[in-house]
């Protein structure tokens, strides 16, 4: 007689102790996985099972995050070399991993980095948080991550407060003068959709700027494509360069004018596009630039600037509309001015004539 689909066999005591002891092998060799990711230079290849953290994941980015300071030629050669398989097999790049693959890992040379000063835990204010991602109300001068000179920025310090959390990933990026609502991913499913509407334009993004000027349009569309290049000292900057440019990306931004008083504008833009430094460089281009902006301000008001209070970039990240990268629920997310700059705009009210 055909067993029925649904019917189970009873299970022997032999059954239990086997399955009891298979249970106990795959632990033993989860521990042992996780032992051979920190030790990547031995002679011999790693095998390494693909977690729930790293499910849906490139496999170029899994092996660049567990080879840190590994050149990424060096991790794209491999590759293509065929060093690297999954599943026992060759895969290319882009090749997104799934849960339980198996990743052959060949012997990497690592270089050694200094020893680093311990990253303090720290919980920043919140704007919103549940199972799939937390916004971050992020205080200037704090950077999102560590690296150019910096050891540490927001994420290390909340993983350091969140030991327990198995992930914990930046959506997008503020740069570090810029205050204001930062997103960060608990899930790699919720990450990655966040990506897809980052790039899809389905996230809106409102900052709110100080700059030099009186800004005359009620609302005007700035269309101008941004190039980035590296100055002599190695610093990156970003500048407009022309339409016919190749090298040069889209860049979109909306400006709607808030106040305006005799020497200075607060408008509020909108982003349709998320370039490096796209805000300040577009302003600046058009003859006003961000107040404290220590790239593309003007130097001789920012050093009078200080003198009166106004010690950092006036630029906050002050709203987001986006659906929940899991729900699908529309989110509206708010952030005030933080007080320094509040402060600042009552010093213009009581010293300027206010116009708008």
């Amino acid at each position: 007689m055909r067993q029925l689909q649904n019917q189970r066999p009873v299970a022997s005591a032999s059954d239990a102790t086997s399955g009891h002891r298979a249970r106990r092998r795959r632990t033993a060799n989860q521990v042992a996985i996780i032992l051979k990711m920190k030790d990547l230079r031995k002679d011999s290849a790693v095998m390494l099972e693909v977690g729930d953290e790293a499910a849906g994941q490139r496999v170029d980015n899994f092996l660049l995050k567990i080879a840190k300071g590994v050149p990424k030629s060096h991790v794209y050669r491999i590759l293509r070399s065929g060093e690297v398989r999954v599943n026992k097999g060759r895969i290319g790049a882009d090749y997104r991993l799934q849960l339980g693959d198996l990743v052959r890992v060949p012997p990497i040379r690592i270089a050694e980095r200094p020893e680093q000063a311990a990253v303090p835990a720290r919980e920043f204010d919140l704007a919103y948080e549940d199972e799939a991602l937390i916004v971050v109300d992020k205080p200037a001068g704090v950077a999102v991550h560590g690296g150019s000179g910096v050891s540490f920025g927001v994420i290390e310090q909340i993983r350091r407060a969140r030991p327990q959390a198995k992930f914990l990933e930046l959506a997008h990026r503020l740069d570090r003068e810029t205050s204001g609502l930062l997103i960060v991913a608990k899930k790699r499913s919720a990450l990655v959709k966040l990506h897809d509407m980052f790039r899809d334009g389905d996230i809106g993004k409102r900052y709110l700027a100080l700059v030099q000027g009186r800004w005359m349009n009620q609302l005007q569309h700035v269309k101008l494509p941004l190039y980035k290049y590296l100055t002599e000292g190695g610093e990156r900057r970003v500048r407009v360069t022309e339409a016919s440019d190749t090298e040069g990306k889209a860049a979109h931004s909306v400006v709607r004018l808030v106040a305006r008083w005799q020497n200075f504008s607060l408008v509020e833009v909108e982003l349709k596009t998320g370039r490096t430094h796209q805000i300040r460089v577009h302003l600046a281009h058009l003859g006003f630039p961000l107040a404290g902006d220590d790239k593309y301000g003007d130097f001789t008001l920012n050093r009078e600037l200080q003198k009166t209070g106004l010690k950092r970039m006036f630029l906050h990240s002050a709203k987001l509309a986006l659906p929940h990268p899991i729900s699908g629920e529309t989110l509206a997310l708010e952030s005030p001015l933080p007080s320094e700059l509040e402060n600042f705009v009552a010093k213009l009210n009581k010293n300027e004539t206010r116009e708008n």
